[in-house]
């Protein structure tokens, strides 16, 4: 499967975040990519008012996502993003979706909300509560993730034990001291211990440290990106997957049961 990473730095319009997803998903379909992974809350950001994305949030039938949904029309191409779309009690849903050809093909509202290192995504966003079904793209499953969900090991060993061959993280990683070593270090733990591809895309700009990248079922990055707007691509074969498993079969010795949601 080939899968493209589009990094950019999230704008305050949504209508210019809209035309850079676009050209992104132009560009990967040319590439004959299977999957494009875009970063977290891409429809607006004002990071000098955290309140922006909530004041921007659209619906799912609103003109951001119809008009991305027109553009992945008669193509194969698969692109997964989060954004902000209204809830409740004046607060948000981080959604992740994926579409493909016109249509939305997978929902997920993120788990886990960042609230750690002083912000708090709680006072602005409503926690999802439903373990995300697996998507299958080019005859791989894949496993869905938001951003802080990759410091919660549960939410990846549950995907992998539901069968996920990849996982797929959108994120905006915000800069900090040992931030960029903690993204590193825990994209590759949750790839390794369950023995999945991972494949991790940040936001750029003045607040978020990008950094996209690939982790390969034992560990080992095989694509990454740097601070700067990019577009990455990467080939993931389930060959290695079921190798990695062969050789460090944690998945068939683990003796816990798969994890569950609390009530």
């Amino acid at each position: 499967m080939k899968v493209a990473l589009g990094q950019f730095a999230v704008d305050r319009d949504w209508q210019n975040n809209v035309q850079t997803c676009v050209d992104l998903m132009q560009r990967a379909a040319e590439q004959h990519a299977h999957l494009l992974v875009l970063p977290e809350a891409v429809l607006a950001r004002d990071n000098s008012d955290p309140g922006w994305g909530l004041h921007c949030a659209q619906p799912l039938d609103g003109p951001f996502v119809t008009q991305l949904l027109r553009a992945s029309q008669g193509t194969t191409l698969t692109t997964v993003l989060t954004f902000l779309t209204p809830g409740s009690e004046h607060k948000a849903l981080n959604a992740l979706i994926a579409i493909r050809n016109g249509e939305i093909v997978a929902r997920y509202d993120k788990l886990h909300l960042y609230d750690a290192f002083a912000m708090q995504e709680s006072q602005r966003v409503i926690a999802g509560n439903e373990i995300p079904a697996l998507l299958e793209i080019d005859g791989m499953k894949v496993g869905l993730m938001t951003c802080y969900d990759v410091r919660f090991p549960d939410l990846a060993r549950r995907l992998a034990c539901d069968g996920a061959e990849v996982l797929v993280l959108p994120a905006a990683w915000v800069r900090g001291p040992l931030k960029e070593h903690h993204w590193e270090l825990l994209t590759t733990a949750r790839a390794l211990e369950n023995t999945c591809y991972m494949v991790a895309v940040g936001e750029c700009g003045p607040r978020n440290c990008a950094n996209s990248l690939v982790i390969d079922p034992l560990g080992v990055a095989i694509v990454k990106a740097g601070e700067a707007p990019a577009l990455l691509f990467a080939e993931l074969a389930p060959e290695r997957v079921r190798q990695a498993r062969e050789a460090l079969p944690v998945l068939e010795n683990n003796r816990f049961a798969p994890p569950q949601l609390k009530a």
